[in-house]
């Protein structure tokens, strides 16, 4: 009697210069561990979004995405249904493929709220968020679940938007809670950090970031130089990839 092929269950992280994924070392050795062989979790490493339509024109051999910088906003376009939440934030970490076709969802919330809960305290009751693109509107959406006001920190002021010079003294002494949510600071490039007068920083600060590795970034050293308590991305990655699994699954 023949025997019959294993069906295959492919997953996949869609980013750009992403060869240090978090993910696909974290699914790989979960599939391992469960025993499930025939599951594989690879990388779309793509210079431009408009990429991604060739990745979907076959969508049987992909089963789940998880999307990275820079495409958690310009990924929207390309799906065909988003979750409640994740069209509130504007932006995607997660997409399934269903038989409606491509939805899409956001579990940094999940991951970043359940990781920054247990380091808050009475007093951080004002955030400032580093960075405008789609890791700080679902820290932003986040924020606004816990009654924690927040502004934006961009090269460029605006609308609840404050430009780096504008940090002075006494903003820092309002927001004791600051999170990162740029680039700066990554591995290899490990002694850039986001430009803030750092003196200005307390042992009444919470500096989060949501980059990983290194594990102690410049800007979570300086912070912790100046007494303040300092929490990095790995939990909320954690958090945030076994939501996607779940939502995969269901």
């Amino acid at each position: 009697m023949e025997k019959k092929e294993e069906k295959q269950y492919k997953f996949g992280l869609v980013g750009k210069n992403i060869s240090y994924s978090f993910s696909r070392g974290y699914f790989s050795g979960k599939f391992k561990n469960m025993g499930l062989h025939n599951y594989s979790y690879g990388n779309f490493d793509i210079e431009n979004i408009e990429e991604f339509s060739k990745i979907i024109q076959k969508p049987e051999a992909i089963h789940g995405f998880n999307v990275t910088i820079p495409y958690k906003e310009a990924v929207i376009p390309f799906l065909n249904s988003l979750d409640a939440d994740a069209k509130k934030i504007g932006a995607v970490n997660t997409i399934k493929i269903t038989p409606e076709g491509l939805k899409g969802f956001n579990t940094d919330t999940y991951g970043f709220k359940h990781t920054i809960l247990p380091h808050l305290k009475k007093h951080h009751t004002k955030a400032l968020i580093l960075g405008t693109g789609g890791a700080s509107k679902a820290v932003a959406f986040v924020f606004k679940e816990l009654g924690i006001a927040y502004t934006f920190v961009s090269r460029n002021s605006g609308e609840n938007k404050l430009s780096y010079q504008e940090l002075t003294k006494t903003v820092l002494q309002e927001y004791t809670v600051i999170v990162n949510c740029t680039p700066l600071g990554t591995h290899p490039n490990i002694t850039e950090k986001p430009a803030l007068p750092y003196n200005y920083i307390t042992k009444e600060h919470l500096l989060f970031d949501l980059i990983y590795n290194p594990e102690k970034t410049a800007f979570l050293l300086a912070g912790k130089a100046q007494g303040a308590s300092i929490c990095n991305g790995q939990k909320m990655l954690e958090l945030q990839a076994e939501k996607s699994w779940e939502i995969w699954n269901s």
